[in-house]
């Protein structure tokens, strides 16, 4: 098992759900993030000020996949989240040991 955890632009976000619900992801945790990597941030003015704004809006998805739906998992978020421009995104990869699921007690593949 792995966990997929993808941080993308915020406007991507239904379209990656709907990718991963088509190559049959049932779940995932959606949280609201904040940062920066080669873009650095921008300028922005408000009222006639100038400030920097180094902190851009994201949106970090995290799902747990059987090892065998980790590529078509990574192949949909890249298509899905894929705008050409700087600030993508990014998909890190990790191994997963143990998954329980608290309600019934499955672990691990039949807990997903």
């Amino acid at each position: 098992m792995k966990k997929i955890e993808a941080i993308i632009k915020p406007f991507k976000l239904d379209e990656v759900r709907e990718a991963l619900s088509e190559i049959g992801v049932t779940g995932l945790t959606v949280t609201e993030v904040k940062g920066f990597g080669r873009q650095k941030g921008h300028t922005e003015l408000y009222r006639g000020a100038e400030y920097v704004v180094d902190f851009l809006p994201k949106v970090k998805i995290e799902i747990v996949v059987a090892g065998e739906t980790v590529e078509p998992a990574i192949e949909a978020i890249v298509k899905a989240a894929h705008t050409g421009k700087i600030g993508d995104g990014k998909i890190f990869v990790t191994p997963v040991e143990q998954v329980v699921r608290i309600r019934t007690g499955e672990t691990n593949e039949a807990a997903i």
